[in-house]
């Protein structure tokens, strides 16, 4: 950016985005680290894109235009190439005139505006400040593709995907129909292959990451059935249906991604697993990729991690005050172990990162072992899991004890040489951070017993456990006000004065911004137990779960369904995703 007249932390702190402790934190990390002190402010969790992106147009004194909600003017489309839209991250907008608006997430790229202003005729480019989101997000929705239309690579088949096989260009239509005639002239695994290696099915494949990285999703589901082929993604944590394939294009597909992610294209018998490196909009991404043969064909499913994104500052995670003020307190101690549970995708990972973030200072040496590395953190030593060189967990583990570390965040405790070495390394005068999979705080106790491990060990190193969820947020931009009685939320824990008074709650009426579901992003739950000596007293006697957990509700821990109530009567989410995710059967 150019040199700005005002000062973009000033224009935070006066509007109240921001307090004064937050940017002089964000001042002091641009200091160890130069930087866009708008980036650094965001990456912190101290402001979002959006607030900063409109403090940043005032200080360059210019309009911020918000991509999610502006009507964009269909006839200027033609005028810049989606090419050149996705190089310089700008969006058309209208025309004034002889004059072309648009809306760029770099408005001072003049190189930008020179081309722009060439390629499309116009007299001048006058441009307008949106978020780089938005900018990708706006071309995606406005640029569709038709037969002979310019096309980046997999372009084409994106806009099949959102459209439905209809939106594919003649050639791709063609191609994978003459795909349909060959498939049932042979079931030859040769001739799927060569099939897999022809433009149409490859450009199918990377247009078929490529949406789903563009659309948030976590996971890919590409699934085989008896009649077709269904592609869904996991975004929210709740799984969409993109659009369904044809039969024919199974084999052709599923080679195709066996050849991206280095796997046996002949073995079809065995579920087998691969990982895909992709590079798009200028961001790393790596898919974890599983494949698992069913009787219809084999199923693949691809993890998405975003390498390049490191998720910082506890305080935008959901936390409650009281929730975020323990667990930095539980986690400056100099030893112990502290424990992140949840199932699978409840953001314990997340979780784990973000507070090694805050305790990442250059006085301590931060060790980590993970499977795989999802998130590269500066300043701290991330080892990978590779059980094919005989590095496990537990082995990295005792070579870690040689490395004079301070922090050691293990993955995850998998069984029980890796839980010894991990409360060793706690009990020798090391903070240890891991994860396991169980449903709630006081539980943990109960899985590390089975799992072997002695009581009076859980009890001498055990600090805190913090169970966890991720529930969907309500849309911001369909965000409605109702009414309920205050009986409706009983099963929370929710007892008000008179049952029948109406309580004002929210939800989403559904709308483009959402894909008409009423939630956008997710917010975490959290039940967060802190070990004290009576619950030492009951770990060692091995009492009864019950009893652990009444004694940690004493002891101040709000359980998850009461955390998500707050959030309920918040505004945040609804009662309905707090049930889906944190409730279950006796619960």
């Amino acid at each position: 950016m150019g040199i700005a007249k005002k000062d973009l932390g000033d224009i935070l702190l006066s509007k109240g985005k921001i307090s004064q402790q937050q940017l002089a934190e964000a001042k002091s990390a641009q200091k160890a680290a130069p930087g866009d002190l708008g980036r650094i402010i965001v990456d912190l969790g101290h402001a979002d894109d959006r607030t900063v992106a409109e403090a940043r147009a005032e200080v360059m004194n210019m309009a911020f235009v918000d991509l999610s909600t502006y009507k964009i003017d269909p006839s200027v489309t033609g005028l810049v190439s989606e090419t050149l839209a996705k190089k310089y991250k700008l969006i058309p907008l209208g025309k004034n005139g002889p004059n072309l608006m648009v809306a760029m997430a770099d408005p001072n790229n003049i190189v930008a505006l020179q081309d722009i202003r060439i390629a499309s005729g116009a007299s001048k480019v006058v441009a307008a400040l949106a978020t780089e989101d938005d900018v990708m997000a706006a071309i995606d929705r406005t640029y569709k593709v038709s037969d002979g239309g310019e096309s980046t690579e997999g372009s084409t088949a994106a806009s099949a995907l959102a459209s439905g096989m209809g939106g594919l260009s003649a050639d791709i239509r063609q191609g994978l129909a003459s795909y349909g005639a060959r498939e049932e002239a042979t079931d030859d695994d040769n001739e799927a292959l060569k099939i897999s290696e022809e433009a149409p099915i490859v450009r199918l494949a990377y247009s078929i990451i490529q949406l789903a990285i563009n659309d948030g999703a976590s996971d890919i589901h590409v699934e085989p059935g008896k009649r077709g082929v269904r592609v869904r993604y996991r975004v929210d944590g709740v799984l969409h249906e993109v659009m369904p394939l044809p039969k024919y294009i199974d084999k052709p597909l599923t080679s195709r991604f066996k050849i991206m992610s280095d796997m046996n294209i002949a073995e079809r018998r065995i579920p087998q697993d691969g990982r895909i490196g992709i590079v798009l909009n200028k961001k790393d991404f790596d898919l974890r990729v599983s494949c698992l043969p069913t009787v219809n064909g084999e199923k693949m499913v691809m993890r998405i991690l975003d390498k390049t994104s490191v998720l910082l500052g506890l305080n935008k995670l959901g936390f409650t005050e009281k929730n975020q003020s323990e667990l930095e307190e539980l986690t400056i101690q100099p030893n112990g172990l502290f424990l992140s549970t949840g199932p699978t995708g409840s953001g314990k990972t997340t979780t784990q990162y973000s507070v090694l973030h805050k305790l990442n200072t250059v006085e301590k040496n931060i060790l980590t072992i993970e499977d795989p590395v999802e998130y590269q953190l500066t300043g701290v030593a991330q080892v990978q899991v590779n059980k094919k060189a005989g590095l496990t967990f537990a082995s990295a583990l005792r070579s870690f004890l040689r490395q004079d570390p301070d922090i050691i965040m293990v993955g995850e405790m998998r069984d029980l040489e890796t839980a010894d070495i991990a409360i060793e390394s706690s009990l020798t005068g090391h903070l240890v951070l891991s994860t396991l999979h169980t449903n709630d705080a006081p539980s943990a106790v109960i899985r590390m017993i089975d799992m072997g491990v002695e009581p009076y060990l859980i009890s001498a190193t055990l600090i805190g456990v913090l169970a966890q969820r991720l529930a969907r947020k309500i849309c911001p931009k369909c965000k409605t006000a109702y009414e309920v009685p205050g009986s409706d939320l009983h099963r929370f824990g929710f007892r008000p004065k008179d049952p029948s008074a109406m309580i004002e709650l929210f939800r989403g009426a559904g709308c483009d911004n959402c894909r008409n579901t009423g939630y956008r992003g997710r917010i975490g739950i959290y039940e967060l137990m802190r070990i004290n000596d009576e619950i030492r007293e009951l770990v060692t006697r091995r009492a009864p779960l019950a009893d652990v957990r009444e004694a940690a509700k004493a002891n101040g821990m709000s359980e998850l369904k009461e955390d998500g109530l707050q959030k309920v009567l918040q505004g945040v989410t609804t009662p309905d995703e707090v049930m889906r995710v944190v409730f279950t059967a006796g619960g």
